[in-house]
C-alpha cells in the first residue's frame, strides 16, 4: 500500500495540528499493522474528527488533537486496530449525539465494547477521596475490566491529559496530579509498563509540587555533567570485559527517575546528595546464557553490596518481568545499580503485559500469556 498517498489523501483538514498527527499516527501504524488494518483506523480517525468537528481543547486546538494523541501513544507500544480505533472513538458515546449502536454497526462489537468500557471507567470520580482509599479504587478500576486493552486505553488518556495540565486551573492541575500519583501510575506500574509510569510520576510531581519538582531538577540537571564523566567511564570499563569474554550487547546509562528520587528522600529521610549519588546501568545481551556470565564479570570488576542481588530471570516477577538485578560498590564506594537482561526481556520491561498484546500476537484470545495475565 503506498502510506504517503494514503497520507496526502487524509490530512487536508484545515488544522496544522490535526494533520502533523494523523501523518505521525499513520506512519508509526506503517511499521508493523498492515494496510487492510490501518483502513480500520482511518475510518475510525474520520468519524471521530465528524463527531467531535465544533468541540475545542481548552488550548483553543480541535478536539481530535485529544484521541489521535492517544492513539500515537498506543501505537508506539503497537497495540492492535482495534485498541487505536477505539482510542480515536473513546470520547464520542460521553461527548457527542452518537451511541454504541452506531458504533457496532459502523464498526464491530469488539470496539464498541472498548469504547463503552473506557466511558464506564471515566465516570468514576476520585475527587475528595482519602489518600488510603488509593488501593481500593485500584482494584476497583481493575476488576471492572475484563478486556486489559480498556486499561492501555484508559493510561494513554491519562498521559496525554497530564501533558497538557498547564491549560487547567491550579486547584484542577493538583487534583489531576494526585489521583494520577495515587491511582493510574500504581497501575501502569503494576502492569509493569515502565515507559507509562514513569512519564506520569513525573508529570505528576511537577504539577502536585512544583518547588520541590524544580529544586531537585535544578540540582540533578547541576550534577549531571560529572555524572556523565563517571556512567561513561563505568560502561567503557563493563564493555572492555564484555569484549574480551566474546559477550556482544550494550551498556546503557540509566537516568534517576526524579519521582523515584523524591519518594526515596520522602521515606528513607536521606538528603539529596545521598539520592542522588546512586548510578544506574542497563546490560542488554542476546541470550539469558551471557545474562548470567556477564553477572560473574561484573562482580568482578565491582565488589557487590550483600543482600542487593535478586534473579528475576529464574523467578520472574508476577506480571512477567524479567531481569537480574545486583548493586556494587564502584569507583570512590558510588553504589551502582545494574540490571542485566535480553533483548526481548527489555522490550517486556518497557511494554509489560501490553507486550502480550501486541500486533504480532496470532490469537488474542487462546494465547497462554493472555490468559494468564489475564487471570492475574
Amino acid at each position: 500500500m503506498d502510506y504517503a498517498n494514503l497520507i496526502r489523501q487524509k490530512v487536508n483538514t484545515g488544522s496544522k495540528k490535526e494533520e502533523k498527527l494523523l501523518q505521525q499516527l499513520l506512519v508509526s501504524l506503517s511499521d508493523y499493522m498492515p494496510s487492510s488494518e490501518i483502513k480500520i483506523v482511518v475510518r475510525a480517525y474520520e468519524y471521530g474528527a465528524k463527531a467531535h468537528i465544533n468541540q475545542r481543547r481548552l488550548s483553543g486546538e480541535p478536539y481530535i488533537c485529544h484521541p489521535l494523541s492517544v492513539a500515537q501513544i498506543l501505537a508506539n507500544m503497537q497495540m492492535d486496530n482495534q485498541t487505536i480505533s477505539a482510542a480515536l472513538l473513546h470520547d464520542v458515546v460521553e461527548d457527542t449525539d452518537i451511541n454504541l449502536i452506531d458504533l457496532e454497526n459502523i464498526f464491530n462489537k469488539e470496539i464498541a465494547i472498548l469504547v463503552d468500557s473506557v466511558s464506564k471507567l471515566d465516570q468514576i470520580k476520585f475527587n475528595n477521596r482519602a489518600e488510603a482509599q488509593a488501593e481500593t479504587f485500584r482494584k476497583m478500576i481493575l476488576a471492572m475490566v475484563e478486556d486489559i486493552r480498556v486499561i492501555f486505553i484508559k493510561l494513554s488518556d491519562r498521559l496525554h491529559n497530564m501533558r497538557t495540565l498547564e491549560h487547567l486551573p491550579v486547584q484542577k492541575r493538583k487534583l489531576k496530579a494526585k489521583e494520577t500519583l495515587d491511582i493510574y501510575a500504581p497501575i501502569a506500574n503494576r502492569l509493569g509498563i515502565n515507559k507509562i509510569k514513569n512519564e506520569l510520576e513525573d508529570l505528576g510531581i511537577q504539577h502536585l509540587f512544583p518547588y520541590r519538582y524544580r529544586v531537585i531538577s535544578k540540582a540533578l540537571k547541576k550534577s549531571k555533567g560529572g555524572q556523565k564523566r563517571i556512567v561513561k567511564k563505568i560502561s567503557s570499563r563493563i564493555l572492555a570485559a564484555m569484549t574480551n569474554e566474546n559477550i556482544k550487547g550494550e551498556v546503557i546509562g540509566r537516568e534517576k527517575q526524579l519521582y523515584s528520587i523524591y519518594k526515596k528522600m520522602k521515606i528513607k529521610k536521606r538528603s539529596l546528595e545521598e539520592v542522588a549519588d546512586v548510578y544506574g546501568f542497563r546490560i542488554i545481551v542476546n541470550d539469558v546464557n551471557n545474562c548470567y556470565r556477564l553477572l560473574g564479570i561484573i562482580h568482578g570488576l565491582y565488589k557487590p553490596m550483600p543482600g542487593r542481588f535478586k534473579d528475576y530471570i529464574a523467578i520472574p516477577r508476577i506480571n512477567g518481568y524479567q531481569s537480574l538485578h545486583t548493586t556494587l560498590f564502584g569507583p570512590n564506594g558510588l553504589p551502582l545499580e545494574i540490571q542485566i537482561r535480553t533483548i526481548e526481556m527489555n522490550r517486556l520491561a518497557e511494554s509489560g503485559v501490553a507486550a502480550h498484546w501486541q500486533y504480532k500476537a496470532v490469537d488474542k484470545n487462546t494465547a497462554v500469556p493472555h490468559l494468564r495475565i489475564r487471570q492475574w
